[in-house]
């Protein structure tokens, strides 16, 4: 950056609080972003609150143009960055990062949104309970359908950098998985026993699938993407009772490997893996999409399985 200082605004309990970070420490931060896939988690957010000397919602809402850095918006050029804060499962606050992501010459209904990105990340990396979302602009109607899938709708806070809301106040009547007769939701999934009749599907990518929120369609799916040297990025099916908010596994993946600030290309990605629930296939096509935005990467391996009952 080439200012000397990195300052957010965030707007808490109706003042402002101004974090500045110097340059070393906003590089460091970016790094450890990366390295970390996008999360901060209980004694990042501590130091970082001690040593700005910021209270942990100040922090939240002041890292946001932050996470809009990790944003890829070819089409639209407009960043948007988000955090979620939840409890893991040893009940610590943990921050999720989350940016909006767009391809090129594809339907615009494949992109994924900040709001989701952050959520995405947290559900994926074992968040509990769903406390607040900071976000650097207003969530259209699209998020807000797809933050209404989640257990704790009604409850967490929405944070603008000027304004506070429950969903509800900006969801009124709204449609939800209880419409449908699904007593579940997103980070309150259905108890799963089954598994994939396929002794050569990877274990982490069936765990990965079995993980994924599918009441509605039933096709318990996952993407791997393998990386040269980064590691692999997995992506869960998450559906929305309205259906197309729903997060496709690749889109869910993909927003994971921008989080780490790596890019979607043939130096970058060794192979990407699709795997459905035999009966219930309906991810080939999306990925196909998503997929053609993109030059000369490796075909898209499918594997469709049966589940045990």
């Amino acid at each position: 950056m080439a200012s000397a200082t990195f300052l957010v605004q965030a707007n808490t309990a109706l003042s402002n609080t101004h974090i500045s970070l110097s340059v070393a420490q906003t590089q460091a931060l970016r790094s450890q972003l990366k390295t970390q896939r996008g999360i901060l988690n209980a004694n990042n957010i501590n130091q970082l609150c001690a040593q700005l000397n910021v209270t942990n919602d100040a922090l939240l809402q002041g890292l946001v143009p932050l996470a809009s850095e990790f944003a890829v918006a070819p089409v639209s050029n407009f960043h948007v960055g988000a955090i979620v804060k939840a409890l893991d499962e040893s009940g610590e606050v943990n921050f999720y990062f989350g940016a909006n992501a767009e391809f090129n010459r594809q339907a615009l209904s494949l992109v994924v949104h900040a709001e989701q990105s952050a959520i995405n990340n947290a559900w994926l990396n074992g968040a509990k309970k769903t406390l607040k979302i900071a976000i650097s602009d207003a969530p259209c109607g699209y998020c807000r359908q797809f933050m209404n899938e989640l257990a704790d709708a009604r409850e967490f806070d929405i944070l603008l950098p000027e304004q506070q809301f429950k969903l509800a106040d900006l969801l009124p009547h709204s449609f939800g998985p209880t419409d449908l007769g699904n007593q579940y939701s997103l980070f309150n999934p259905a108890p799963q026993a089954r598994s994939f009749n396929n002794t050569e599907v990877e274990q982490q990518l069936a765990a990965y699938a079995l993980a994924a929120y599918v009441p509605y369609s039933q096709n318990y799916s996952a993407v791997k993407i393998t990386t040269f040297n980064n590691g692999d990025f997995y992506g869960s099916y998450a559906e929305n009772a309205a259906y197309s908010p729903s997060l496709s596994p690749l889109q869910s993946a993909l927003s994971q490997l921008f989080l780490a600030g790596l890019s979607f290309d043939q130096h970058t990605v060794k192979g990407i893996t699709l795997l459905e629930t035999a009966g219930h296939e309906n991810q080939a096509g999306v990925a196909q999409a998503v997929l053609a935005s993109f030059v000369n990467l490796p075909p898209l391996e499918l594997i469709s399985a049966p589940l045990s009952e």
